[in-house]
């Protein structure tokens, strides 16, 4: 006679250690440079923030979908009323999360190191110190071009007082 199906977890032994062995997940992340491993992280908290996001998104665009009116009985009214009581959870779940994520991210800030930052902002400031000036070089050259630009009808006869 086959086993039932639940959706109710079952106690199963513990999986065994391995002392000895070294995971490879964890040898990658020693591998890594402190650039990957920063880059690796800032895209997981963007993922996540991502997914708060959309899941705002969806629970806005459901709440509005379940908000017609029109000739609905009473079971359609509970059904619906339910619906948008679930979405309005997860769309509280989802801003709590967001704010733990900013929480979490001003903490990051707060402790991180300032010097790091600092250097990071000023090397930025330079890159865009830098674009500023090709891009002024640019319109520079292009109106020298504009005002150099010789007569397309030719210098004016003296004789006559017109363009050749």
């Amino acid at each position: 006679m086959a086993e039932p199906q639940t959706d109710v977890s079952r106690p199963s032994a513990l999986p065994t250690a391995n002392l000895l062995q070294r995971g490879t997940a964890s040898q990658s992340l020693v591998d890594q440079n402190s650039t990957e491993y920063l880059d690796n992280i800032e895209e997981e908290w963007n993922k996540k923030v991502d997914l708060e996001v959309e899941t705002l998104l969806d629970g806005m665009v459901d709440l509005v979908g379940l908000a017609s009116i029109g000739d609905k009985d009473k079971f359609r009214i509970a059904q619906e009323s339910f619906q948008a009581q679930t979405r309005a959870e997860s769309m509280v779940r989802a801003a709590n999360s967001l704010l733990s994520i900013t929480h979490s991210m001003k903490l990051l800030l707060l402790l991180s190191d300032e010097a790091q930052i600092a250097h990071r902002r000023d090397a930025e400031l330079k890159i865009v110190q830098e674009e500023k000036e090709d891009a002024r070089a640019q319109v520079a050259a292009l109106l020298d071009e504009l005002i150099r630009r010789p007569n397309q009808k030719g210098p004016p006869n003296p004789t006559t007082g017109s363009a050749t």
